[in-house]
């Protein structure tokens, strides 16, 4: 056989090795449900690490429209086009779980291509798409210190959920995924992608309990399939040794080296440029390389040994923190953040609901209402390059901050309005991402935004020997570059909203995250107290260049009344009063201005043509039409109602034309609603009870 099979979450998993891409070193079709992915794996012939400077790693996760039953595109090309940022999420996420297993005298190009066949609408590809990725990896002969186990996790109330439907994860407040393996007896985790709702620690924690016991089941399947299906691994050349000239002429430089990285970062640039012009060609590429190892290996055992950081920091020390809003007059919201010289600028813009992103991918079309964008300029870190719009890592932070702060925004029904914030990183030295959503925290309360509670986060760092190890709060850049973990975590005073964590060894024990979850809440503290200098809570009343939005609910019957034939009625409401109007099948109306008047104008017309008049009203209404048995009067916008020959005067009326024309404004008062809606109207009575009322005051 050709295929295996277990049972996971309550459903049946299958791994089908049928040759399909026979000619990539390994490939696997896995089933959960009828959600199929199929993984393939492939490895170049010739070296390229030496040449690029970084292992050449591709990973990509590509939805096919035809796997949920749609024809995609748009309507010119009706294919696939770029990648929809939910597939650069998901190919972001298996790459970061894979490529700390891979050997590091591997130098060849490898190219990981996960593709969803199937999708069932239950089952997701993406974890599917992780778990297929290490399957095609332990198969095949590439060389890989796998397996590698990747999980969500889900909560209905009380109850935590294996694999959740897509169901379970909408109407739950957890949506956790990690990924790891067994060392032994130890649950080693070296990826985390996880959303919370305000969760302790306890409960984090919780989540990665069960992935532990779902990956020693996973593991336990995938060394019987390598056992079974498995190719030999190729042999790896071992990794040239450094020239010994020029590793004693680097080595000389070491106490340089050493005072420069805890004096200043210019005298290291200093130092390198010293070695560059030494060495020529390839000699010059290789004392390079020397040179940044010894400068890890420096701030690694200082830090292990020493306890010593290189700006003087202690393990769980954040830097000087600053925090400013309404910097810019024009925006809706403006927020600046800074720890250290690490700066991002948040501004927030405030739109109608008809402003909401649409999305059409494979799995999904809606609309979204909060929208979070990361940009991180080449003037961050003071270098040039081509902006050629949004790469994978600004894709990936930005939708972290979106779903770290989508917990705590206001209910749309209290407000309706569409939110974008920008976060623009001004200076980068270590965990813009949580700068970002720290700085649009703060830009959402000065733009009036009645958020539940701010939202900040902190990088915790690590570094190791194997046998010990220290947790760094707060790392700057040269200890992400030379440390094993970028352990960023968000939420409130309260709780936990977002873990992304990233490893460079091969992993974390739940022990040390648990330390991790610790240091992130204090530091979440300090940072909140920060905050609430700058701004205590949302501002009581919104920007002044922001939009006005009322709102009412009407009956969805009378929707068609309010948009009239061919959109007639609600184009002249527009027109005239210059508003957007927005309305939901669900019969809620959002009317938005910038002018309060105008708005409420827009307000009243709606109001009008959707009332039902009552008997005893009275209306000044426009006569429309008239008949030979009496006339028909506007008396609100799209509402008619008869005023029969009888009721136009007192006395006999021989003709209607006699009394009244088409164009006249005439006053009348409500006789009768019918159940069927019709109105009959009386030119006499309301002349009686205008002449009444005339008299009552004259008195």
């Amino acid at each position: 056989m050709e295929k295996d099979e277990i049972q996971i979450g309550g459903r049946k998993l299958t791994a089908d090795f049928k040759k399909l891409a026979e000619q990539a070193n390994g490939s696997v079709m896995l089933r959960y449900g009828d959600t199929v992915v199929l993984a393939t794996v492939t490895m170049s012939d010739e070296d390229k690490k030496d040449e690029l400077g970084y292992f050449p790693l591709m990973v990509f996760y590509e939805e096919k429209f035809y796997a949920a039953g749609k024809i995609g595109g748009s309507r010119y090309t009706r294919r696939e086009g770029k990648p929809s940022d939910r597939a650069t999420l998901i190919s972001r996420m298996i790459d970061r779980t894979i490529r700390p297993l891979f050997p590091d005298n591997l130098k060849r190009e490898v190219e990981v291509i996960v593709t969803c066949l199937s999708w069932d609408e239950e089952n997701d590809p993406a974890v599917l798409g992780g778990l297929a990725s290490s399957i095609a990896l332990s198969i095949s002969d590439i060389p890989w210190n796998g397996p590698v186990s990747m999980v969500r996790i889900g909560k209905d109330e009380d109850e935590f959920i294996l694999n959740p439907t897509y169901e379970e994860r909408e109407e739950g407040d957890v949506d956790a995924v990690f990924s790891g393996f067994f060392d032994g007896d130890d649950y080693i985790i070296n990826m985390v992608e996880s959303f919370y709702d305000e969760a302790s620690d306890e409960e984090v924690l919780k989540t990665a309990e069960i992935a532990k016991k779902a990956t020693k089941k996973l593991e336990k399947f995938q060394n019987e399939l390598t056992e079974k299906f498995g190719k030999d691994k190729i042999d790896l050349e071992k990794e040239k040794e450094t020239d010994d000239e020029i590793k004693n002429s680097i080595d000389s430089l070491k106490d340089k080296i050493e005072k420069a990285i805890y004096k200043d970062q210019k005298d290291l640039d200093k130092i390198k440029e010293d070695i560059k012009e030494k060495f020529e060609d390839e000699e010059e590429k290789e004392a390079i390389d020397y040179f940044d190892e010894l400068k890890k290996d420096i701030v690694r055992k200082n830090i292990l040994k020493n306890n010593k950081r290189p700006d003087g920091r202690k393990g769980d020390e954040i830097r000087q923190l600053e925090t400013e809003v309404k910097l810019l007059p024009r925006t809706h919201g403006s927020g600046l953040f800074s720890r250290g010289k690490t700066r991002s600028l948040s501004i927030i813009t405030l739109g109608p609901p008809g402003d909401k992103k649409l999305f059409d991918n494979m799995e999904a079309e809606g609309k979204k209402r909060f929208m979070h964008h990361y940009n991180f300029p080449p003037y961050s870190v003071g270098e040039t390059w081509p902006l050629r719009g949004p790469k994978r890592r600004e894709i990936g932070h930005g939708m972290l901050g979106e779903k770290a702060i989508r917990s705590v925004l206001p209910d749309i029904d209290d407000f309706p309005y569409t939110i974008r914030s920008v976060s623009e990183i001004m200076s980068s030295n270590g965990s813009t991402s949580q700068a970002a959503i720290t700085s649009t925290s703060l830009a959402l309360m000065d733009a009036g935004v009645p958020i539940k509670a701010p939202v900040t986060g902190i990088s915790i760092g690590m570094v190791s020997d194997g046998d010990d190890y220290r947790l760094l709060t707060d790392i700057q850049g040269l200890e992400d570059h030379a440390g094993d973990m970028d352990f960023k975590v968000a939420g409130t005073r309260k709780g936990v909203n977002a873990i992304q964590m990233d490893v460079k060894v091969l992993g974390i024990t739940i022990e040390i995250m648990k330390e991790a979850l610790e240091k992130g809440k204090k530091s979440r503290n300090v940072i909140l107290d920060k905050m609430e200098e700058a701004l205590e809570g949302p501002r009581e009343d919104l920007s002044p260049y922001a939009p006005r939005i009322l709102t009412m609910k009407i009956d969805q019957d009378k929707i068609r009344e309010v948009i009239g034939p061919g959109g007639k009625v609600i184009n002249e409401i527009i027109d005239e009063t210059e508003v957007s109007i927005d309305i939901e099948d669900s019969g809620d109306i959002f009317i938005t201005s910038e002018d309060k008047q105008s708005a409420e104008k827009a307000y009243e017309w709606i109001k009008n043509i959707v009332r039902e008049p009552e008997k005893g009203e009275m209306f000044k209404g426009k006569v429309k039409k008239i008949m030979n048995f009496g006339c028909f009067v506007e008396i609100m916008p799209g509402t008619e109602g008869l005023v029969h020959i009888s009721e136009l005067a007192d006395g006999h009326v021989k003709k209607v034309e006699d009394v009244v024309k088409v164009g006249d404004l005439i006053p009348v008062k409500v006789l009768k609603v019918t159940n069927d809606g019709k109105i009959d109207l009386s030119l006499i009575k309301a002349k009686k009870e205008i002449k009444k009322r005339r008299d009552g005051k004259n008195k």
